[in-house]
Protein backbone atom coordinates (compact mmCIF):
# COMPACT_ATOMS: atom_id res chain seq x y z
CA UNK A 1 0.00 0.00 0.00
CA UNK A 2 1.13 3.51 -0.44
CA UNK A 3 1.49 6.38 1.45
CA UNK A 4 2.06 9.32 -0.63
CA UNK A 5 0.76 12.37 0.97
CA UNK A 6 -0.18 15.66 -0.94
CA UNK A 7 3.05 17.14 -1.70
CA UNK A 8 4.16 13.85 -3.55
CA UNK A 9 1.55 14.04 -5.73
CA UNK A 10 1.87 16.00 -9.36
CA UNK A 11 -0.41 15.37 -12.31
CA UNK A 12 0.33 12.73 -14.34
CA UNK A 13 1.25 10.05 -11.77
CA UNK A 14 -0.12 6.84 -12.98
CA UNK A 15 -0.36 3.56 -11.51
CA UNK A 16 -1.94 0.11 -12.48
CA UNK A 17 -2.90 -2.93 -11.51
CA UNK A 18 -4.25 -6.11 -12.59
CA UNK A 19 -7.15 -8.59 -11.21
CA UNK A 20 -8.39 -11.93 -12.39
CA UNK A 21 -12.22 -12.22 -12.17
CA UNK A 22 -13.49 -14.93 -10.46
CA UNK A 23 -16.84 -16.60 -10.35
CA UNK A 24 -16.57 -16.68 -6.48
CA UNK A 25 -15.95 -13.31 -6.84
CA UNK A 26 -19.25 -12.93 -8.78
CA UNK A 27 -20.83 -15.06 -5.99
CA UNK A 28 -19.64 -12.59 -2.97
CA UNK A 29 -20.89 -9.95 -4.58
CA UNK A 30 -24.20 -11.84 -5.02
CA UNK A 31 -24.32 -12.43 -1.08
CA UNK A 32 -22.79 -8.97 -0.03
CA UNK A 33 -25.30 -6.69 -2.09
CA UNK A 34 -28.53 -9.18 -2.22
CA UNK A 35 -28.37 -8.40 -6.15
CA UNK A 36 -30.11 -11.49 -7.40
CA UNK A 37 -30.24 -10.01 -11.13
CA UNK A 38 -30.20 -13.67 -12.76
CA UNK A 39 -28.14 -11.83 -15.83
CA UNK A 40 -25.17 -11.96 -13.22
CA UNK A 41 -26.31 -15.46 -11.35
CA UNK A 42 -27.40 -17.42 -14.15
CA UNK A 43 -25.83 -19.01 -17.29
CA UNK A 44 -28.83 -19.87 -18.79
CA UNK A 45 -30.65 -16.68 -18.59
CA UNK A 46 -27.58 -14.99 -19.45
CA UNK A 47 -27.08 -16.94 -22.82
CA UNK A 48 -30.88 -16.35 -23.64
CA UNK A 49 -30.24 -12.85 -23.83
CA UNK A 50 -27.11 -13.02 -25.76
CA UNK A 51 -24.15 -13.38 -23.48
CA UNK A 52 -21.70 -16.47 -23.47
CA UNK A 53 -22.01 -16.74 -19.49
CA UNK A 54 -23.52 -14.62 -16.65
CA UNK A 55 -22.21 -11.23 -16.69
CA UNK A 56 -19.79 -9.86 -13.59
CA UNK A 57 -21.05 -6.87 -11.91
CA UNK A 58 -20.84 -3.78 -13.14
CA UNK A 59 -20.38 -2.36 -9.42
CA UNK A 60 -18.04 -5.22 -8.66
CA UNK A 61 -15.33 -4.05 -11.78
CA UNK A 62 -16.15 -0.46 -10.05
CA UNK A 63 -14.86 -1.59 -7.14
CA UNK A 64 -11.28 -1.81 -8.02
CA UNK A 65 -11.55 2.05 -8.36
CA UNK A 66 -11.80 2.12 -5.00
CA UNK A 67 -8.40 0.38 -5.15
CA UNK A 68 -6.57 2.37 -7.42
CA UNK A 69 -7.40 5.36 -4.82
CA UNK A 70 -7.18 4.08 -1.32
CA UNK A 71 -4.03 1.89 -2.12
CA UNK A 72 -2.31 2.89 -5.52
CA UNK A 73 -2.55 6.69 -5.66
CA UNK A 74 -2.79 8.09 -3.41
CA UNK A 75 -3.08 5.06 -0.95
CA UNK A 76 -4.16 5.03 2.40
CA UNK A 77 -4.18 8.80 2.81
CA UNK A 78 -6.90 8.88 0.42
CA UNK A 79 -10.84 9.84 1.02
CA UNK A 80 -12.78 8.44 -1.46
CA UNK A 81 -15.37 11.51 -2.05
CA UNK A 82 -16.69 10.85 -5.89
CA UNK A 83 -16.64 8.20 -8.40
CA UNK A 84 -18.38 8.60 -11.92
CA UNK A 85 -18.35 5.65 -13.57
CA UNK A 86 -19.51 4.13 -17.09
CA UNK A 87 -19.68 0.51 -18.17
CA UNK A 88 -18.86 0.05 -21.83
CA UNK A 89 -18.30 -3.66 -21.99
CA UNK A 90 -19.41 -6.85 -19.99
CA UNK A 91 -16.59 -8.76 -17.65
CA UNK A 92 -16.93 -12.49 -17.12
CA UNK A 93 -15.71 -14.86 -14.69
CA UNK A 94 -12.09 -15.80 -15.83
CA UNK A 95 -11.38 -11.65 -17.19
CA UNK A 96 -7.97 -10.46 -16.06
CA UNK A 97 -9.08 -6.75 -15.77
CA UNK A 98 -6.01 -3.95 -16.14
CA UNK A 99 -7.10 -1.40 -13.91
CA UNK A 100 -5.03 2.40 -14.15
CA UNK A 101 -5.11 5.53 -13.60
CA UNK A 102 -3.85 9.37 -13.98
CA UNK A 103 -4.30 11.97 -11.80
CA UNK A 104 -5.22 14.79 -13.89
CA UNK A 105 -5.87 17.66 -11.58
CA UNK A 106 -4.87 18.61 -7.98
CA UNK A 107 -6.43 21.25 -5.37
CA UNK A 108 -3.83 21.92 -2.52
CA UNK A 109 -6.98 24.51 -1.09
CA UNK A 110 -8.59 21.68 -0.09
CA UNK A 111 -6.09 18.87 -0.69
CA UNK A 112 -7.49 16.73 -3.25
CA UNK A 113 -6.93 14.91 -6.58
CA UNK A 114 -8.98 14.05 -9.63
CA UNK A 115 -7.94 10.59 -11.48
CA UNK A 116 -9.15 9.53 -14.96
CA UNK A 117 -9.05 5.86 -14.76
CA UNK A 118 -10.13 3.01 -16.94
CA UNK A 119 -10.28 -0.96 -17.08
CA UNK A 120 -9.30 -2.66 -19.63
CA UNK A 121 -9.61 -6.51 -19.94
CA UNK A 122 -7.43 -9.18 -21.40
CA UNK A 123 -8.08 -8.09 -24.94
CA UNK A 124 -7.08 -4.35 -24.23
CA UNK A 125 -10.45 -3.49 -24.60
CA UNK A 126 -11.97 -0.68 -22.24
CA UNK A 127 -14.35 -2.15 -20.18
CA UNK A 128 -15.15 0.59 -18.17
CA UNK A 129 -14.24 4.38 -17.29
CA UNK A 130 -14.58 7.16 -14.54
CA UNK A 131 -13.88 9.79 -13.18
CA UNK A 132 -12.35 9.79 -9.23
CA UNK A 133 -12.56 12.68 -6.76
CA UNK A 134 -10.23 11.81 -4.06
CA UNK A 135 -9.41 13.68 -0.73
CA UNK A 136 -5.93 13.43 1.00
CA UNK A 137 -5.83 13.35 4.31
CA UNK A 138 -3.48 16.22 6.29
CA UNK A 139 0.12 14.99 6.80
CA UNK A 140 1.25 15.08 10.34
Amino acid sequence: MNDFKFSDLYIGMKAEFTVNITESMIDDFTRLTGDINPLHTDNEFAASKGYPKRVAYGMLTASFYSTLAGVYIPGKNCLLMEVDANFTSPVYAGDTLTISGEIIALDSRVNSLRIKARVKNQDGKTVSRANILGGVLDEE
